[in-house]
Parts: C-alpha cells; sequence; structure tokens
C-alpha cells in the first residue's frame, strides 16, 4: 500500500524534497522480515541526510551488516503509517542500536513515539551517535539524553558521543 504523498520507491526519494505530512496517524509493532524494505529504505534516506560525512564504503558495509548481523540479534519495532514500514528502533537490552525515520515524516513525533516504546520496555536507555550527526544529537537532547563520555569510532575515526536517557533524571 502506498502512502499518499510518499513515492512508491522511496530509494529515489530527493533529499530536501518539502515535508507531505503535518501529521499521522501510526502504529508501533514489532519488526517482521517483511518489513525489511521498509527499514533498509528508512535508514538510507535518514543516513542520507543524517551521516553525510560517512564513506560511501562504510554505508554500504552497513547497509549488509543490518539484515546480516543487527536485525537477527536485536528487539525490533517498527512504525508503519497507512500500512507501510516509514521508521524503526532496534534494541540490544537498554541500548539503541538503532533508530531512523523516513525524513518526510521527520518532526511528527514518530522518533518520540519509537523512543517511548523503548523507554516503556527498559526505562533507562543508552545510545551511541556520531558527533557530526547534528540531527541525532538534537533528537536525544530533546528527549533527555546526557552526554556520559565520547571517543573516537574504531572503524571511521569520527567522534561518537555515549548518551544516557534515566527514568530517575527525567522524570515526565
Amino acid at each position: 500500500m502506498r502512502v499518499k504523498g510518499l513515492p512508491l520507491n522511496t530509494h529515489d526519494r530527493m533529499i530536501g524534497e518539502p515535508k507531505t505530512y503535518t501529521k499521522v496517524t501510526h502504529t508501533i509493532r514489532q519488526y517482521k522480515e517483511s518489513d525489511l524494505d521498509g527499514v533498509l529504505s528508512a535508514w538510507e534516506n535518514a543516513s542520507k541526510i543524517a551521516h553525510s560525512f560517512l564513506t560511501r564504503e562504510f554505508i554500504d558495509k552497513e547497509r549488509n551488516n543490518i539484515p546480516n548481523m543487527y536485525l537477527p540479534i536485536a528487539d525490533t519495532w517498527v512504525v508503519e503509517v497507512e500500512g507501510t514500514t516509514i521508521g524503526f528502533i532496534s534494541l540490544l537490552g537498554n541500548e539503541v542500536g538503532a533508530i531512523f525515520v523516513e525524513p518526510a515524516f521527520h518532526g511528527l513525533g514518530l522518533g518520540r513515539a519509537m523512543m517511548d516504546k523503548a523507554r516503556e520496555i527498559h526505562g533507562n536507555l543508552e545510545v551511541e551517535v556520531f558527533k557530526e550527526n547534528s540531527i541525532g544529537r538534537t533528537f536525544y537532547s530533546g528527549y533527555g539524553f546526557t552526554l556520559m563520555h565520547e571517543k573516537t569510532h574504531e572503524e571511521t575515526g569520527n567522534r561518537i558521543l555515549r548518551l544516557r536517557y534515566s527514568t530517575n533524571e527525567n522524570a515526565r
């Protein structure tokens, strides 16, 4: 099923294309194998704008790792709109291994809704984000994550921030 206003092939979506949505009804549910194309699409399209500083070789390697290494060991939840998977969050215990939403849906609270689901399951959360990823840093800061420490990502040489969300520090 096509989501109104979202191209049939979101891989071909132009970066910087105007947002189509101002409010959407969504469902968050556990990942199933048939969600793989939507998960990869959300990851690729969001990575193009959030991770533009990473090399093509690294991105290609990670694209292969998602279905073959990460998804099999993670507790993954997807967000769907009108039956279309437009984002996901993967958890390894209380670690947020990945959270991505199709760029056309940024700013609608879907990332927050998935993070709320992770918090409901695990309470305190931790995540690593590239220091150059201003989109991710802004999202995590707005959610209430705080800096634990900074280190170098060995494979890319980029700086990584390790962040923590504590339910005690962020009582809502």
